[in-house]
């Protein structure tokens, strides 16, 4: 039996290669701020990096929202991960919540966010961190940090304009407004939207269909499609060969050849 890391406010699962993620402080929305979520969050992604029997991490929130990012009363406070002098608090995002993205960047395995309602601030960047997102007919998303006179500290302009280009993003950050599911699919945010019934059904169905791919093949995958992002043409290409001539000489390359030539051989 895998071992599950210890998590305090998360609920992890593994079936048939998809770990499933689920935030559990629906008392504050799943907050990130003032919980052990991103203690949790990174934890999940290292094991998940270390763990061979996972294949895809599906992420989504217990209760109404997905994450609403940081705690608005300790902002009040100026408590907790808010407190302090201009040093203090600097070092205070590095140290915490901006061990997210960067943990989030480096998994191995695609990455699927369920959200199930709400997600706002760097809840919304959360999301947004992931490969592929699904949402419910009750998702919001909003990049509501200037709302609150404050910056996307945890790196949300870095991601949202690579998803869905400068000029939108722009408009989303410095507006602050609310995003409702058919407008976020719309604008390329999420993949999908379907009914809340829906959505864990369909996110842990992509899950499986996605599991069920020669798993080695999959991180190489990943790892190239991160890579593509940064790299030049030349440079992309010489890796690739790399990663090919590494599929080639898998096991799990023939066996996908062998069922390919037994299914063309029923046809």
């Amino acid at each position: 039996m895998t071992q599950l890391p210890p998590l305090t406010d998360a609920l992890l699962t593994l079936e048939q290669g998809v770990a499933l993620l689920t935030l559990d402080r629906h008392d504050v929305r799943n907050a990130l701020t003032g919980t052990h979520l991103i203690d949790d969050l990174v934890a999940t992604a290292e094991w998940v990096n270390g763990c061979e029997k996972v294949s895809v991490l599906v992420i989504t929130g217990a209760g109404s929202a997905f994450c609403a990012g940081g705690n608005i009363r300790d902002m009040a406070e100026r408590s907790g991960d808010f407190a302090g002098d201009v040093a203090e608090c600097a070092e205070r995002y590095r140290r915490g919540i901006q061990r997210i993205p960067l943990a989030m960047q480096a998994v191995e395995v695609p990455v699927i966010a369920a959200v199930n309602g709400p997600a706002i601030g760097a809840g919304f960047d959360l999301a947004n961190m992931a490969d592929i997102r699904i949402a419910s007919g009750k998702a919001r998303f909003g990049e509501t940090f200037l709302n609150l006179g404050i910056i996307p500290g945890d790196g949300g302009a870095w991601f949202l304009q690579r998803l869905i280009g400068y000029q939108r993003a722009a408009e989303l950050t410095f507006s602050g407004r609310i995003v409702e599911a058919a407008e976020a699919k719309d604008l390329g945010i999420v993949m999908e939207v379907v009914s809340p019934e829906e959505l864990m059904p369909r996110a842990l169905k992509l899950a499986a269909d996605i599991a069920g791919q020669p798993p080695k093949a999959i991180r190489l995958t990943k790892r190239l499609m991160k890579m593509a992002q940064r790299m030049e043409l030349k440079d992309f290409l010489d890796v690739c060969a790399c990663f090919q001539g590494m599929s080639h000489n898998e096991p799990e390359h023939m066996e996908a050849v062998e069922r390919m030539l037994a299914a063309m051989g029923r046809k």
